[in-house]
């Protein structure tokens, strides 16, 4: 068996509080305490719900309610608070005297966070953005820009106060391509290899290979003339 509802929906009025309905609540608070929130609404006769009495006196109505902006120590202490609740609002409004649960949170999503990603913070893991990566800001910032050096033609630097080291080295950049020359081939003797001189001294001259056709007899053929 479910829970029964606490009023009557059908018989309660909806949207904003009347001057007249806050003024009739903080009465009845007053003269006998908060109570019991579910029986408090026809008591103090009113046409609405025990949840909406309850919201209206914590968040609007009670008189040690702190009106204006948040301070930085309480942003610093919502901060710190949330790194170790997470997001248990009511727990962190327990710790800020006069600020609700429901003002907390709101804050915390409209301005907190947006402060705390402009100091590169994660607002979930409260740990650094990006692994703790230095943003692209600060690391252009902190590059060195190289210098360069311009040379004449004495092959020194168009700037004074360098060391020798810094001094332009002169180079020959003309580049000249040419064919190798060809190596002439050795001559073939044909009287040598035709046999008609086998004693003797050959005085013919030599032809060139690149003019000389040779002639193969399968050594098979060869063995059977023999």
């Amino acid at each position: 068996m479910g829970r029964s509802p606490c009023c009557e929906k059908a018989h309660t009025n909806k949207g904003a509080w009347t001057k007249e309905e806050d003024q009739r609540l903080i009465s009845y608070i007053k003269s006998h305490g908060e109570g019991c929130w579910r029986s408090l609404p026809k008591a103090a006769g009113l046409l609405r719900c025990g949840k909406s009495c309850r919201l209206r006196w914590i968040n609007y109505l009670r008189p040690d309610l702190k009106r204006g902006n948040f301070t930085e120590a309480e942003d610093e202490l919502i901060i710190k608070l949330h790194s170790l609740l997470g997001n248990k609002w009511s727990l962190i409004a327990g710790r800020l005297p006069g600020r609700t649960d429901n003002e907390i949170k709101n804050y915390w999503n409209t301005h907190i966070k947006r402060k705390l990603l402009s100091r590169g913070v994660d607002p979930q893991t409260h740990r650094p953005v990006s692994g703790g990566e230095i943003p692209l800001a600060i690391r252009e910032s902190n590059m060195i820009k190289p210098t360069t050096h311009s040379c004449d033609e004495s092959g020194g630097t168009n700037s004074s106060g360098f060391d020798d080291e810094y001094r332009c080295i002169d180079l020959n950049l003309d580049l000249s391509i040419s064919l190798p020359e060809p190596t002439p081939e050795p001559g073939v003797c044909l009287c040598y290899h035709l046999g008609l001189q086998s004693n003797e001294a050959c005085r013919c001259r030599g032809v060139e290979n690149s003019r000389v056709m040779r002639f193969y007899r399968p050594w098979e053929e060869g063995q059977r003339m023999v």
